[in-house]
């Protein structure tokens, strides 16, 4: 409730049991007076219009009989009421009245009077258009940039916008995807319509797209309105908003600046002319209607938004400036110069309250009544306190409403993993073909400071891993207990893992039923999957690292891995997975590098990994704060590429068995129930070979279910190459950009979006729609690309080419200066808060270029094979251009 009311300047009450709404409200001089008086028109939907030109003699009076200047019974519901420029060879203004099946167009005109009434005042209809669609609302302007009229649109209730040429009706047209009406308006310097979908969408028709639209053949004008002869539009631009709105509103006070206004239910827009948000604010009450007005301030606009509290509030863009407090819920407001008073504030209510208001400090003062006195009991108001008290005290004891600090958890989970592998090995229905598959313990710790119920753990560990338990069930925990399990990770598939890391969730409820989770990581030793092997000569696929600080000898980073024995390969170092596949990590002696080479692209990504993560540590260890890593090489699109396609080219393969599969099914079947029917005649008829096509078709069923068995299980480690590869991918291209964490939290994002792929959802479209969306927001080139709308099904590609095109142009964007950001400070890097809000990375020469991954103009190259042996001195040479 605000201080200060609404300043009543002048108001009237409108007849008897009479309904308004947003449409039925507007100020204009109507009459061509040409004194820069707003007159105020008032259409009901019992079918009265009424025109107003107040005139009190002081502040709050009431209505004077001479205020009223027209008033006119139509017959017809009135929908909406607008003043233009509508009628052909005059410029003067004209009225615009729409009823459900009807669009009548008048002149206002008066005559000066000759006694003590007054002035008269009489309406003369220029025409009317007979609809043969009901009508929702309308908007006018020049559209198709005409000059000194202007023309009129009306939106019916089954979605169709019919356009009016003054006197003559223009064409009609459906608006795609349509369900229910929304507002409408008219933008005169885009040339285009603007209204909300019942998708929850802002959407933009362009008047060219309606025009060049038209049907070929001439029809009459009462035949062009019927169902079916409109064509369907295609939108201009789309914004989602996630709300219905109420009223849009588009204002322009220069030639330059142009700004969309929307009001929803529980937020405010302004959007550019284009469809980005300017500006937009979260309203904490339900509006009701509002109308922005010029500021005093420039740059910024004004708005008075009215609400259901009766509440009239200014904005001054989102900054609230004023409240004030109104006698009735507006539905309508307008803005009007009256009797030389500018800036009138024109509300209009549902029952029919008019009234012209100005901002001031006229405080509203609220007066408690008086209570009758009567004599207190203070000992039962003792003993009521008393009681009230000891209910708030065991309240306070049993409930947690707020959540506490992380110093006063009431559940802690801890996971300690053993330093050293089992003695022996845990590791069971392990796929692996290696001789030992060993295994490491983990401890799990809970404490619980208060009473958990029904407590139980789960332990998640990423496949192809396994553990030995991976569910726990506990009896109730008393308050301030404890307990321990161990349990024992294990390669289980025969594939090396994406990631070394676990995860461990414990919930329980409270003895008021509140529940609680508590969940904590754990990360795997690197021993676990692979083991120390012979250092290859060769390999297929080499990256090179590098840091700021001289390189560590691996006897002092990789101490698991190497014999303090061996002091000459110390600076070489092999690791030999339990799947077969062999790494191998050099240091330089002479330079400040370190190379992971490899035959599989995705053997690469754990050793990398794990080498950052020791130096990082390392270095950390000795208080050095300024280490850090960076890559320059290219990024090996092209390997990535063909582990892409192998997997994709799985997935078809299992579409292909699901449908070979259903075939066989549906066959199986048919011949099934032929046998059941010769089975059960009375008279035995010959078999006719049935029992030998089914058995036939039997072993192709069990065959094909074999086969697309065997393909699930190699898509699932061509997926988890895959996701090896994928994170390598990502980390070259943070150590290549140096890329904040954010930043690299938009790239796990966009290139990891699943954990799990399936049929359904893959993850080609995932990442490739991830990927399109960033080309167009944060990425974009130009103002084209940010107004693309996107498609908002995924569904499996045919290829796999538009995904590798659009790596490789996310990695050119990147090489070129594009910043990965969604945030709206384009001071320091670019904004991509939503798509068409965003600022564009400057164009150049080179962005037309295309990009040959692994090129040295793009990136340089330094993946020369070494062949001379495993040397320090060949390898420094062979990177060498």
């Amino acid at each position: 409730m605000s201080l200060f009311k609404a300043r009543d300047w002048w108001s009237t009450v409108l007849g008897e049991k009479e309904e308004f709404d947003q449409g039925c409200l507007c100020v204009a001089d109507v009459d061509n007076s040409g004194s820069g008086q707003d007159k105020i028109i008032v259409g009901s939907y019992m079918g009265y219009l009424r025109i107003f030109n107040p005139h009190p003699v002081k502040p709050g009076e009431g209505v004077q009989a001479e205020d009223l200047l027209l008033e006119v019974q139509l017959r017809e519901p009135i929908l909406q009421v607008e003043v233009g420029r509508f009628v052909s060879g005059t410029e003067g203004l004209h009225l615009a009245v729409l009823h459900f099946r009807k669009l009548s167009v008048y002149a206002v005109s008066g005559t000066l009077g000759n006694v003590e009434h007054g002035n008269q005042y009489q309406i003369k209809l220029m025409y009317e258009h007979n609809l043969q669609r009901t009508a929702c609302n309308m908007t006018y302007g020049p559209f198709g940039g005409v000059k000194g009229r202007d023309l009129i649109c009306i939106q019916s209730m089954d979605g169709m916008l019919m356009l009016f040429e003054q006197e003559s009706y223009a064409f009609g047209r459906f608006l795609p995807g349509f369900l229910l009406p929304g507002p409408l308006a008219y933008s005169s310097r885009t040339d285009s319509f603007i209204t909300v979908s019942s998708c929850q969408q802002v959407e933009s028709y362009k008047y060219q797209v309606l025009a060049f639209a038209t049907d070929a053949d001439e029809r009459q004008e009462t035949e062009q309105q019927k169902l079916g002869s409109g064509k369907r539009l295609v939108v201009d631009w789309v914004l989602n908003i996630g709300e219905q709105a109420l009223d849009i509103c588009i204002v322009s006070f220069n030639q330059t600046v142009s700004s969309v206004f929307v009001l929803g239910e529980r937020n405010f827009f302004c959007l550019k002319d284009n469809g980005q948000i300017r500006f937009m604010k979260k309203l904490d009450y339900s509006p009701s209607c509002f109308i922005p007005y010029c500021s005093v301030k420039e740059g910024t606009i004004n708005t008075l938004v009215g609400n259901h509290g009766k509440m009239l509030n200014v904005y001054q863009d989102v900054t609230l400036k004023w409240a004030a407090q109104l006698p009735h819920i507006p539905v309508s407001v307008k803005v009007a110069n009256l009797q030389d008073l500018r800036g009138v504030i024109v509300t209009l209510s549902d029952n029919g309250h008019l009234q012209c208001s100005y901002l001031g400090t006229d405080p509203s003062f609220f007066q408690a009544p008086k209570v009758d006195s009567r004599e207190i009991n203070y000992e039962e108001f003792d003993a009521e306190m008393k009681e009230l008290q000891k209910i708030i005290k065991e309240a306070t004891k049993t409930q947690d409403i707020l959540p506490k600090s992380e110093k006063h958890r009431d559940l802690i989970i801890t996971a300690e993993v053993s330093p050293d592998l089992d003695a022996e090995s845990k590791a069971i229905d392990s796929e692996v073909k290696a001789e030992a598959v060993p295994s490491v313990t983990v401890k799990i710790t809970i404490q619980s400071k208060v009473t958990a119920q029904r407590p139980n753990l789960a332990v998640c560990v990423p496949a192809p891993l396994a553990v030995t338990c991976d569910q726990f069930v506990f009896d109730d925990l008393e308050p301030d207990s404890c307990e321990t399990v161990v349990l024992s990770v294990f390669l289980k598939g025969n594939c090396s893992p994406s990631e070394l890391e676990g995860n461990c969730v414990f919930s329980c409820d409270t003895p008021t039923g509140i529940p609680k989770v508590a969940q904590c990581n754990f990360r795997l030793p690197l021993r676990l999957i692979c083991c120390p092997g012979q250092p290859s000569k060769a390999a297929n696929h080499k990256l090179t690292i590098d840091t700021n600080k001289p390189p560590i000898s691996f006897l002092t980073i990789f101490p698991d891995f190497v014999d303090s024995s061996e002091d000459d390969q110390v600076n070489v170092l092999g690791f030999q997975f339990l799947t077969g596949s062999k790494t191998t990590l050099l240091a330089s002696k002479t330079s400040q590098r370190y190379r992971i080479q490899s035959d599989q692209l995705e053997d690469l990504w754990l050793i990398t990994k794990e080498l950052t993560l020791r130096l990082e540590e390392h270095f950390k260890k000795q208080n050095c704060k300024d280490f850090a890593c960076t890559f320059s090489g290219s990024i090996p699109l092209q390997e990535y590429f063909e582990l892409i396609d192998r997997h994709f080219e799985l997935r078809l393969n299992a579409e292909k068995f699901r449908e070979l599969l259903s075939e066989r099914a549906v066959q199986f079947r048919a011949i099934e129930r032929r046998l059941l029917t010769r089975f059960k005649d009375r008279i035995p008829a010959p078999l006719q070979h049935l029992d030998t096509l089914l058995e036939g078709t039997f072993r192709e069923v069990i065959a094909l279910a074999d086969a697309a068995e065997e393909n699930q299980a190699n898509m699932f480690q061509a997926f988890t190459k895959l996701k090896s590869a994928t994170h390598l991918v990502i980390m070259l291209i943070s150590l290549w950009q140096k890329l904040s964490a954010d930043q690299v939290a938009i790239l796990e994002a966009t290139f990891l979006p699943l954990a799990e792929d399936t049929q359904e959802l893959g993850w080609e479209e995932t990442v490739d729609a991830a990927i399109s969306y960033l080309l167009r927001t944060c990425l974009s080139k130009s103002s084209k690309e940010q107004a693309l709308t996107l498609s908002n099904q995924l569904c499996m590609p045919k290829d796999t080419s538009k995904l590798k095109k659009n790596i490789t142009l996310f990695c050119d964007r990147l090489a070129k200066g594009g910043r990965l950001s969604f945030s709206t400070d384009s001071a320091t890097q670019q904004a991509a808060v939503m798509p068409g809000s965003c600022t564009t990375i400057p164009e150049s020469d080179l962005e037309e270029r295309t990009v040959i991954p692994g090129s040295s103009a793009a990136f340089p190259d330094h993946r020369q094979i070494t062949k001379s042996g495993l040397s320090e001195d060949a390898a420094e040479e062979a990177e060498k251009p």
